[in-house]
């Protein structure tokens, strides 16, 4: 009996520490998709008969659910390159897209049998004029690299994602929105950008000189042309003082007004719980203060810590209702105690932004995890919440994050913000077969 006993009890710390150890390992490659396949076809074949001799490609997005076979997949790192493929592109009369890390789900960033333009090489920071605070780099530039160069020089970006690892091209096109409440998207803090069109001309585009193709290409998902580089809008840096409040979000709305009206505040955004006790009942809002007349140097920009520790939770968030209790009770005890504690609530406007979310790549082969974004009146955000929270319970949704980010009336063609709105940003996950595609 004994023995039995402690093999049984061998195979269950076993399990324990092989789930541990699977579900906190990251991903050994940046484009890393698991090898499943959802779709009821069949496998995609790399010959075609009109290019007999040429050996097509395959590309997928980041949420592994896209792939899709190309032309090529040309690596820019000149102007040259680009020329160069559309010449490709007309000579065998082939579609071209653009692409930079790959997160526009849905497979924006590519075309079936297309020449697909990788952007991520095209990523110089080209001058800074310091006195006007504007930054000019090319399109494949990321924000992470952005935000050291900006931080040696004590400035920091206006706007971008809440990741660091897009490209200014990629968020250019789907006109991203951040954190900072007062800018919203990424349109405002736009100087210009100079782009090629499909006849290889180049054009520097205003929103004074060409305000039609500045209002197509902002948001325009790389359909008008090929952005080469981008004149930015930047901003002082500034340290912060982090307030973290919690409330029901029935008094969210009203919370959000007081804060509008109060211009200290520089950066705000709230989360939603996704604990099955409080499910879309609590709010959690951060907070961001200027610390005026700081006068101690800027502190250095840190990676994130714990990252193992994070995708752990993560993941075992997808499998695991107790889990997403911890990881709201983290969010909204722990983490306030750790930061006055260690007295890690003076934060530096950069500091915040500069999160390149490795926690969130994972290896596991039996799941996606899916951005969604509902962008709704601001009148409307107390119903939203409500009829939302009931049918994401209803089915079953595994929501791993749920935030409300900020954003105002646009003038954008492909607009999502007809007037103020709020984004509601949900991370959701769910495993890969047909049925669960269908729920989705």
């Amino acid at each position: 009996m004994r023995k039995i006993t402690f093999i049984i009890i061998v195979i269950i710390f076993g399990y324990i520490g092989w789930e541990i150890i699977y579900l906190s390992s990251a991903p050994t490659s940046k484009y890393y998709c698991p090898t499943w396949s959802i779709l009821k076809e069949e496998p995609i074949s790399l010959t075609d008969a009109a290019y007999p001799q040429h050996d097509f490609k395959i590309i997928n997005d980041a949420s592994c659910l896209n792939k899709t076979r190309v032309y090529d997949i040309i690596k820019v790192n000149s102007i040259n390159d680009i020329r160069n493929a559309l010449k490709l592109a007309k000579k065998k009369k082939l579609h071209v897209s653009i692409s930079g890390i790959r997160h526009s789900m849905g497979g924006q960033a590519f075309f079936k049998d297309a020449i697909v333009l990788d952007m991520t090489g095209f990523s110089n920071i080209l001058s800074l004029d310091e006195k006007q605070k504007i930054l000019t780099v090319q399109s494949g530039a990321t924000w992470h690299d952005i935000q050291i160069f900006l931080n040696s020089k004590n400035l920091a970006i206006k706007t971008m994602q809440s990741t660091d690892i897009f490209t200014v091209g990629g968020s250019l096109s789907v006109n991203a929105h951040g954190m900072d409440h007062n800018v919203g998207s990424i349109a405002p803090t736009v100087k210009s950008f100079t782009i090629m069109l499909s006849d290889e001309t180049i054009k520097k585009v205003t929103p004074e000189n060409n305000p039609k193709l500045f209002n197509l290409v902002i948001g325009g998902y790389g359909l008008f042309g090929i952005i080469l580089k981008v004149e930015l809008e930047v901003t002082d840096n500034v340290m912060y003082k982090q307030e973290i409040k919690r409330m029901n979000y029935k008094q969210f709305p009203e919370y959000f007004d007081k804060i509008m009206k109060d211009k200290t505040y520089g950066l705000f955004y709230a989360h939603i719980s996704t604990s099955p006790i409080t499910f879309f009942q609590d709010i959690i809002t951060y907070e961001y203060k200027k610390i005026e007349n700081y006068e101690d140097p800027f502190p250095e920009l840190r990676r994130i810590s714990l990252i193992k520790t994070k995708r752990l939770l993560l993941n075992l968030s997808k499998i695991r209702w107790y889990a997403q209790i911890i990881k709201w009770v983290a969010e909204k005890y722990i983490d306030p105690f750790i930061t006055q504690v260690f007295k890690k609530s003076e934060v530096s406007r950069n500091e915040i932004m500069h999160d390149s979310v490795k926690y969130l790549e994972n290896i596991t082969t039996y799941d996606t995890d899916i951005l969604h974004e509902y962008f709704i009146p601001r009148d409307k955000i107390e119903e939203c919440i409500t009829k939302m929270g009931r049918l994401l319970k209803d089915k079953k949704a595994i929501v791993l994050n749920a935030s409300i980010r900020v954003v105002h009336k646009e003038s954008i063609f492909l607009n999502y913000a007809p007037q103020d709105m709020f984004a509601l940003v949900l991370y959701l996950n769910q495993r890969v077969n047909p049925q669960e595609l269908k729920n989705m």
